[in-house]
């Protein structure tokens, strides 16, 4: 395990910082912008560059890069919503999506508005699905942007500072310990299932919300 995970390691450290950092961003960026996260998750391409990471300055050039890369991408899909929203939800991809997926985003945000910009950064599916819905929407772009930056700040610090701490401690100990490797892989793993469960947990207690919103709506309307 330790000889493989090595050579994985050396291999992404190999590659100059400042082009790991920008393939960073630029993945991050397509993720939100133009559905790819929706076939290659951008969590993935920030987990591997981060195992990279051999400084301060390459761990916080890649934290910056991938909120960059981030707001880039969210503000691009706002503005491909905003422009060509209706066109691009009923192209040949846009049905490939599905039609109960753009309705379940229209739905989170009209019922959620900033909150849903916020939260729908944790969430598989609607992370991609959001800019280009708030797009469409009479939200304004200050407004999301003002929503969304913080959840890219928090999302970035977490995914770098997991991949680069647990590349780093498996190099401190692969010299000393046969079993190294399988901490590697344990400490991600076990970051990933944090990472599920905090999106489940997030899913369940907005779609309780949305139900409560539902049930007052339709009380309103009865008693109108």
């Amino acid at each position: 395990m330790n000889d493989a995970l090595t050579w994985i390691l050396d291999a992404v450290g190999s590659v100059d910082p400042v082009v790991r950092t920008i393939i960073a961003g630029i993945g991050i960026l397509l993720e939100t912008s133009i559905l790819v996260g929706l076939i290659v998750p951008g969590d993935s391409i920030v987990i591997v560059a981060s195992t990279g990471v051999d400084s301060r300055i390459e761990y916080w050039s890649l934290v910056i890069a991938v909120i960059v890369g981030s707001l880039a991408g969210e503000s691009i899909g706002f503005a491909l919503g905003r422009f060509f929203g209706p066109r691009i939800r009923s192209s040949r991809l846009g049905r490939r999506i599905g039609e109960h997926n753009w309705v379940r985003a229209e739905t989170y945000l009209a019922r959620r508005g900033g909150i849903a910009v916020f939260v729908s950064r944790f969430l598989p599916v609607l992370h991609s699905l959001i800019p280009l819905t708030v797009g469409m929407s009479a939200m304004s772009y200050r407004r999301f942007i003002s929503w969304t930056a913080p959840a890219c700040v928090i999302w970035a610090l977490a995914y770098v500072s997991i991949g680069s701490a647990a590349a780093g401690g498996y190099r401190e100990l692969s010299d000393r310990l046969h079993y190294a490797g399988y901490l590697f892989v344990a400490v991600i793993v076990a970051f990933l299932l944090v990472v599920m469960l905090v999106r489940k947990l997030l899913a369940r207690a907005e779609a309780r919300h949305m139900r409560r919103t539902a049930g007052t709506a339709d009380s309103d309307d009865d008693t109108v």
